[in-house]
């Protein structure tokens, strides 16, 4: 495994083609992508490193990230003596820095593998506004138990930037994202996935700058390498419904990705193995193989598993460096309420590029739009 501060695109999409989700032109995501890379004065947390290990935030990841490891464990009945870094050998050792697996909870948990989230319109077509503010998203979805620490730094004062909610959302293990009624995202014909909210969430970051979920790892669908959305939202109001509305008002987007090998391993399980679409690798998805070429650019989780094999489960963490001063507006494609989700008919993709087919029995005005 590698430890060194890495940064990774906001928007890391696909490769060949150029549709990512059907209709979903991403040429505007590579020069937007592009155009940020040139702008930012800083490009990852490797000139934070010193002032977090001086406040004691490394050596609380340390402690934070073993117990939770353990707790996961134990909950799930694997908590037999073992060692606490019992690490799945991945492209990630090819640094030569040495890690096996008896490196130390220590050494294991230290460092800023990091993304950096920038604040552009392109979340993505599937973004869905409104969804609730939960540590679980897991609902009826069955998959590879997947324990996710994400921790949001400030680039610029390389402090830990607390009291704002980290949102997090991937498809399933077959491909399909809940909410969202689209050609290509699973059977179109069944209008109840606009009302599904599974492998969707939100958590507010602590005293750390830390959000966890319990998820599932994600499944792939064709044209684009297995990754999880993230966004951050700024000075959003906790609603009364366990959720942050359809108003937020600042937000950071990303997405970020894991090893192939252990997406090779998490493909043989069910119910990964009956996806029928075409698996995209890390190394085919166009953005992904463009900025892990920059120096400094790292978007992988790290990661453990839970057990001795891969089906127990894992634990991933990584680190964001946000920009705090910079924000613009997002589009969800739908909106999720009380009743159930509605399709934004003023969306376009929820994101620049072409529109998607996506439908539902109802529309929202241009009104009920996110806006920062």
């Amino acid at each position: 495994m590698k430890f060194s501060s890495s940064v990774v695109s906001g928007l890391a999409v696909l490769s060949g083609p150029v549709l990512a989700h059907p209709g979903h032109d991403v040429s505007h995501e590579i020069l937007e992508r592009r155009e940020f890379l040139n702008s930012v004065k800083r490009t990852n947390l490797d000139h934070c490193a010193p002032k977090l290990r001086a406040r004691g935030v490394e050596q609380r990841n340390v402690e934070r990230r073993a117990a939770l490891l353990e707790k996961a464990r134990a909950k799930r009945g694997l908590n037999k003596k073992r060692d606490v870094n019992s690490v799945l050998a991945t492209s990630h050792n090819s640094s030569g820095l040495g890690y096996t697996p008896n490196t130390d909870a220590a050494t294991l948990f230290a460092g800023y593998n990091a993304c950096l989230l920038t604040p552009e319109v392109t979340q993505g077509p599937y973004y869905v506004g409104g969804e609730y503010v939960r540590e679980n998203v897991v609902e009826d979805q069955s998959g590879v138990d997947t324990i996710l620490d994400y921790q949001v730094i400030d680039v610029d004062t390389c402090e830990p930037v607390t009291d704002v909610y980290v949102e997090m959302w991937h498809c399933n293990a077959t491909g399909v994202y809940s909410g969202i009624i689209a050609s290509g995202n699973g059977d179109s014909s069944d209008e109840s996935n606009i009302d599904n909210t599974w492998l969707r969430g939100i958590q507010k970051t602590d005293s750390d700058g830390v959000a966890q979920f319990e998820s599932i790892f994600p499944g792939h669908y064709a044209a684009r390498a297995t990754h999880i959305h993230i966004m951050v939202h700024q000075n959003a109001l906790l609603l009364a419904n366990s959720t942050l509305g359809n108003n937020v008002s600042a937000s950071h987007v990303g997405q970020a990705f894991f090893d192939q090998d252990l997406i090779s391993s998490v493909e043989l399980t069910e119910p990964y193995s009956t996806n029928t679409q075409e698996l995209t690798s890390n190394a085919d998805d166009s953005i992904l193989s463009e900025e892990a070429a920059t120096d400094g650019v790292d978007p992988f989780f790290e990661y453990t598993l839970l057990g001795d094999d891969v089906t127990d489960g894992l634990f991933a963490w990584i680190a964001f460096g946000i920009n705090s001063t910079q924000t613009q507006s997002i589009t969800p494609a739908a909106f999720y309420y009380k009743d159930g989700g509605v399709a934004n008919s003023d969306s376009a993709t929820g994101g620049p590029g072409g529109a998607p087919n996506v439908t539902a029995s109802s529309s929202v005005s241009a009104s009920a739009s996110v806006s920062v």
